[in-house]
């Protein structure tokens, strides 16, 4: 191919130095068209391929890949064809040329296939719209390295978002992210954006109808604002947060955070959102924190409540006294053993109730198959059989934990009482820890160790002490009424008491 600067020559002969194309031919060596090319035009035309070069290999199968591609709009957007998938279904029929060939092909028909596409540049009002969408990392949880799903909502006229993460996608979570999410921004905005996701959506109707879970349907009415969907697969129509969800795993989680809990996990994520609030964005004439500003104002108030993000189901209680949630067994007291109870789910705890009184709180356990104990509910039970208690699960577990002083505790009562009494005395001081805080009662005993006061009696005083006032009430001064000075430094007249009982 003839390069720029032997046109240049080819020109500079012709027209500066008066060369005819017969001379130009002999000295350059170029053939009189390439000359003719030059003289008319200052740089050369870029290769053309006149015929399009053949596939051998992939030739065969480009007819079904075609197919398999053009299928992909009729699918769920997750569940799609992809090059790989592809190049399988092709392996089946024979074909055996490489996968990058038919990556490149797919790449090529997605190309033709957005040829012509045009979107418009948008605006929204401040408070009217936000959208909503779901991504997936991973994170370092409790030494583990695991799976989270993060909610993000993101306001269209500021552009501030939430993010939250959560072990899974399910409605409670669901609920639990516009929950923290409309604290988070101070307010309601009164359109939400989402895909059709099933959380929401029981079925996709025509146009832009859709039947929405009754969940859902009650959730909005809460908070009294309108929920919008897209066109199934055509997610564009909620760029700005589909765009957000890539922005917060490739800034907000990386590195791959390691926490010790979700809450440790959520407020690194809101941090990094507030930190996040101070940039500027191209089109806008003031940072994000600004406008965000701007449009709490706009933003519908938020209820005096929160709604109950929750899954609610009857559970019978077992012999053990444990419910069984999602194959885990979660204990309650002994005293509601065999009773008909109510569960609640939210993504992160577990609360158990009897006739609308919570009794029982757990934190949501995400494995499978395990027994989640409170001790404190089975410490009843140990008082009516004390022999119990070297072997009961919830107290092995307990007394690994507790401090050394617990165990003082127990073996000088079990010295002094060893007929039964002294476990009886070490459950009931364990049952203060029903009414008091935690590291209260842990310093109170401590303390009755320390003191020598090993029983009951002794822990319940190292109790009251710690929550008498720290400071003694300041003195009182006379100085103001000197009238009153010397009140009860005269001596005593004990002839007046004489006096007294005379007159009795």
């Amino acid at each position: 191919m003839v390069k720029v600067e032997e046109y240049e020559e080819i020109r500079k002969r012709y027209f500066v130095d008066g060369w005819s194309i017969r001379k130009i031919n002999r000295e350059l060596k170029h053939c009189r068209r390439t000359i003719r090319k030059a003289i008319v035009k200052a740089e050369p035309e870029p290769y053309k391929l006149e015929k399009a070069r053949g596939k051998p290999v992939l030739g065969p199968y480009q007819a079904k890949i075609e197919k398999l591609v053009a299928k992909n709009k009729e699918l769920p957007r997750k569940q799609r064809y992809t090059a790989r998938k592809i190049f399988l279904e092709i392996k089946k029929d024979g074909y055996v040329g490489s996968e990058g060939n038919v990556r490149r092909y797919v790449a090529e028909l997605k190309k033709d296939q957005q040829k012509g596409q045009a979107y418009l540049p948008l605006a929204f009002d401040a408070g009217e719209y936000a959208q909503v969408d779901w991504g997936e990392a991973e994170a370092v949880i409790a030494r583990k390295r695991v799976t989270v799903q993060f909610f993000v909502m993101r306001l269209n006229y500021s552009r501030m978002r939430f993010v939250m993460a959560f072990p899974f996608q399910k409605q409670e979570a669901f609920f639990e992210g516009h929950i923290q999410g409309f604290r988070f921004f101070g307010g309601v905005p009164r359109n939400v954006t989402y895909d059709n996701l099933k959380t929401a959506v029981f079925r996709i109707l025509e146009g832009k109808n859709r039947q929405e879970q009754t969940a859902f349907t009650a959730f909005r009415s809460y908070y009294l604002y309108e929920s919008r969907y897209c066109t199934p697969g055509q997610g564009h129509e909620k760029g700005g947060v589909e765009n957000d969800v890539g922005y917060v795993r490739r800034n907000f989680l990386v590195p791959i955070p390691e926490v010790e809990t979700y809450d440790e996990l959520n407020e690194h994520l809101r941090q990094a959102c507030l930190q996040d609030s101070a940039r500027r964005m191209r089109g806008q004439a003031q940072p994000i924190a600004e406008l965000w500003e701007q449009e709490k104002a706009q933003l519908i108030p938020l209820a005096v409540s929160d709604y109950r993000a929750c899954r609610s189901q009857p559970v019978k209680v077992n012999p053990y006294s444990q419910v069984v949630f999602e194959t885990n067994r979660y204990s309650v007291p002994v005293t509601h053993a065999q009773k008909q109870l109510v569960l609640r789910a939210y993504p992160f705890r577990i609360e158990i109730l009897f006739q609308e009184q919570i009794i029982a709180t757990h934190l949501r356990c995400f494995d499978r198959e395990t027994d989640i104990f409170e001790p404190l509910h089975y410490l009843d039970i140990l008082v009516q059989r004390p022999g119990a208690f070297e072997h009961a699960i919830p107290m092995r577990q307990w007394r690994k934990e507790w401090p050394e002083a617990y165990e003082i505790l127990l073996s000088e009562l079990r010295e002094r009482w060893p007929d039964g009494r002294g476990i009886r005395e070490f459950l009931a001081i364990l049952k203060l820890h029903r009414d008091h805080p935690a590291q209260q009662v842990k310093q109170a005993i401590q303390d009755a160790v320390t003191l020598g006061a090993i029983h009951l009696d002794g822990v319940k005083l190292c109790l009251r002490q710690q929550e008498m006032p720290s400071s003694l009430p300041t003195t009182l001064t006379l100085n103001a009424h000197p009238q009153l000075q010397g009140i009860g430094e005269q001596p005593i007249n004990l002839a007046q008491y004489d006096q007294f009982l005379a007159g009795r």
